[in-house]
């Protein structure tokens, strides 16, 4: 066997190990699809009609405002499944299980690129039943099967982004706790963006920061396939956004963990 198929194989195992974790233990998958749910029925139920009035195409009732608001919040269960693989990575580091896997024949690759690939299938199911909440509560989104196809791509993307910046936070993180705190404003910074209402308005000092972080091109992307609307260059934004965070995540986690493998 060949060192790739060998860094595949140990791979695979310790995604089989991520994934029983996650299934024997699944408060940590609730509570990340708990949040964006909650927030959904939030801002549909108790704020839709007033946010709902000053949104183009919402009625004064709101009975629209969930089409609007709804991959906003799609995008932050996606957001919210970085703590999963921050606190599953500091757990296993400060609990001395990598020291162990170090004095076996394992491949270096295999530990990072499972907790990833755990975290990703972990958030895309999050998405999927967030997704469910919103249809049942009145989301319509028009797109075609080209659109979602596309729409689920954009999500991965970005997840996979997110799940490798979150390993390097966990593998940076002394304790769980901090590692579950530190993936938050991840989780919070789409409301800073067109999340749950359109950047024009917002104040001006505000507007400029909507307009130009991340997470706000994403909803736009992922508001346009689903709806309809205008996309514009967003796309574009949106995928460099995507690469450029990943790649970061994968320096900084392989860094982490290459500096801890010299303690």
């Amino acid at each position: 066997m060949s060192t790739l198929t060998y860094a595949v194989s140990d791979s695979m195992t310790m995604l089989r190990r991520n994934l029983k974790h996650a299934l024997r233990y699944p408060a940590m998958t609730i509570s990340v699809v708990a949040m964006p749910v909650m927030m959904l029925l939030l801002f549909n139920y108790a704020f839709g009609g007033a946010l709902g009035a000053g949104i183009s195409g919402a009625p004064t009732g709101g009975g629209e405002y969930i089409d609007y608001v709804a991959p906003g919040i799609i995008l932050m269960a996606a957001t919210a499944g970085a703590v999963m693989t921050a606190v599953g990575v500091c757990v296993d580091m400060t609990e001395g299980i990598v020291n162990r896997f170090r004095t076996m024949s394992i491949s270096r690759a295999a530990f990072l690129t499972g907790h990833v690939v755990g975290g990703v299938l972990q958030t895309l199911v999050a998405v999927a039943l967030v997704i469910g909440v919103a249809l049942a509560i009145g989301f319509r989104p028009d797109a075609s099967l080209v659109e979602w196809i596309a729409a689920v791509g954009l999500l991965t993307l970005l997840i996979l982004a997110l799940t490798w910046l979150s390993a390097g936070m966990g593998l940076v993180a002394k304790t769980p706790e901090s590692a579950s705190n530190t993936p938050l404003p991840l989780t919070f910074l789409p409301f800073l963006g067109s999340a749950v209402v359109p950047t024009d308005s917002m104040p001006t000092g505000l507007r400029w920061f909507a307009e130009y972080q991340p997470f706000t091109p994403v909803i736009e992307t992922l508001r346009g396939l689903l709806m309809g609307t205008a996309i514009g260059t967003s796309g574009y934004v949106a995928l460099a956004w995507c690469a450029g965070l990943s790649l970061v995540g994968y320096l900084w986690a392989r860094s982490a963990f290459g500096r801890t493998a010299k303690r």
